[in-house]
């Protein structure tokens, strides 16, 4: 057999290899939930619908491990600040933290409030209901993963109550103007998230990389940036990570933040001025500096959506577990430990087993991140979630983070543009002078600072007697040099994902939903 030939097969037996493993983990997961949740409810009639609801829960719960943590570290390790193998271990150990920690120990059984819970008939329906909502959520996030395409699991999980209720109690049932909202959300989400990530990646770029001394603007700005991350993060938490187990309003999480902030501000702000001192005046080397802030945000985002978006995963299966065990249907229900032990675990198992593939295309297939964009996306996808939730906007992590990553994407392919208008204005005023002069002039004005550049390019046009580009030229230029930095498949593909998850867990929740009441029917 030709060496080729065996090379190819040994790869393809490899990647089988790994497949099966992941396969059999999860499924040992699968099959460990079933032998312990056998043991608990015994004595209830509905104990067996509460041992394959509890399986269903670790199926969504790796399935959210596997797509929606990406969004916490993926700018982090597209940018390099973090290796795939370290990103993993934080985000599990922070996400799991977070879950246990601060997961709560009450849920809402009817998520978002999007369907009414009064128009459900019974306890059986209820439970069927649910189980059919938390399994099409999870095949949709599944698919999603296939796919590539980071979804919101907030959005899947809401589909499936809402198609399996309006299965189970009509049309009625459904709160439209609530869904309204979350259909508001695919808009608001990534325009927030996208508009302040490039805010921040302008300011860090007129204010640092910019100037001509780069080092000293960097001592004086990374402290302050690192401060205001530090007032938005500790804000962050206390609104979003803690609110389950310590409720705070706006201007308590403010102060705390501040003060947090100050601390972070006197502590790292010598360690910033001594590491500058050893860098080189250019971009690359101001990058290093925001390693250990990036490595920070990323743990902090991931222990906030394990203590809020858990819930994702073992809502339903915690209201399940309380119908089967009073009997009745509450709004509220109570989480044990060992649900929440099945969310915390299911998503660490889900991201290291599937994780990397939504952190690739998170990183580095939309479009090209170093350690200041991927700053950006950061806090970007804290203060998004901090504005809108005072405003009573309905907002996606998930959409925030995707948002933050096209923002930066889209301003460095403006930027890209303008430069280059600029570079064609120089060529234009000097089309007939000596090519060499040309090309140093050009070097000379690349590495000038922003004020410089202008300057420049006002003495120029002074000094040459050629008209300047007509709007019409300009045009045409723009579109002959353009430089397209933002992968559009990506886009499209991701875009098309949000706008389908509500519907598509829906028609699937109602259809799981007919099948369970066909067969549990008499």
């Amino acid at each position: 057999m030709d060496i080729n030939n065996l090379h190819d097969l040994e790869a393809a037996s490899g990647h089988g290899r790994k497949e099966l493993f992941r396969s059999g983990t999860a499924l040992l997961f699968i099959v460990g939930i079933m032998l312990y949740t056998s043991r608990v409810g015994m004595d209830s009639t509905d104990h067996v619908m509460l041992v394959v609801a509890a399986m269903i829960g670790g199926y969504m719960a790796m399935n959210i491990g596997a797509n929606d943590v990406a969004n916490n570290v993926g700018p982090a390790v597209g940018s390099k600040a973090l290796t795939m193998t370290g990103a993993i271990l934080i985000a599990i150990i922070f996400e799991a933290s977070g879950a246990l920690i601060a997961g709560g120990d009450v849920v809402s059984t009817i998520k978002k409030g999007i369907i009414d819970p009064s128009l459900i008939p019974s306890s059986q329906t209820f439970i069927w209901l649910m189980m059919a909502a938390l399994l099409a959520g999870a095949i949709w996030l599944n698919l999603a993963t296939i796919a590539g395409a980071p979804v919101s699991t907030t959005h899947s999980i809401v589909g499936g109550i809402l198609g399996a209720g309006i299965a189970a109690g009509g049309w009625e049932i459904a709160n439209w103007p609530q869904l309204g909202n979350i259909a508001a959300s695919w808009v608001i989400s990534p325009v927030f998230g996208g508009i302040i990530a490039a805010s921040f990646l302008l300011l860090i770029k007129r204010t640092i990389t910019y100037q001509d001394d780069m080092i000293s603007s960097a001592k004086r700005m990374v402290p302050l940036l690192v401060l205001f991350m530090a007032w938005a993060f500790s804000t962050y938490l206390m609104m979003k990570g803690f609110k389950k187990i310590w409720k705070v309003d706006l201007v308590t999480a403010l102060l705390i933040g501040a003060a947090v902030a100050a601390i972070v501000y006197v502590i790292v702000r010598p360690i910033i001025h001594r590491a500058a001192e050893q860098l080189k005046n250019d971009k690359e080397s101001i990058n290093s500096l925001f390693t250990v802030p990036l490595i920070f945000a990323a743990a902090l985002l991931s222990f906030a959506h394990g203590g809020n978006d858990v819930a994702n995963a073992v809502g339903p299966l915690a209201a399940i577990n309380d119908a089967v065990l009073s009997g009745g249907l509450a709004t509220k229900a109570s989480i044990p430990l060992w649900v929440m032990l099945i969310g915390a675990v299911g998503i660490a198992i889900g991201l290291a087993l599937y994780g990397p593939k939504l952190i690739r295309t998170v990183g580095s297939e939309i479009t090209e991140l170093d350690k200041m964009r991927a700053f950006c996306i950061a806090m970007a996808a804290a203060i998004t979630v901090i504005i809108a939730s005072q405003l009573g906007l309905p907002v996606s992590s998930t959409h925030i983070a995707v948002g933050g990553v096209f923002g930066v994407g889209f301003l460095r392919e403006f930027l890209k543009a303008s430069y280059t208008e600029m570079t064609i204005e120089i060529m234009h005023h000097h089309e007939n002078d000596n090519p060499i002069e040309v090309e140093a002039y050009l070097a000379e004005f690349g590495q000038a600072s922003i004020k410089t550049k202008g300057e420049m390019l006002q003495q120029l046009k002074k000094s040459s007697n050629k008209e300047h580009l007509s709007k019409k030229e300009r045009k045409e230029l723009r579109k002959v040099y353009k430089t397209e930095l933002v992968k559009r498949s990506a886009l499209l593909k991701i875009a098309a994902a949000w706008v389908i998850t509500v519907p598509a867990s829906g028609v699937m929740a109602a259809i799981i939903y007919f099948t369970i009441r066909g067969m549990m029917l008499p």
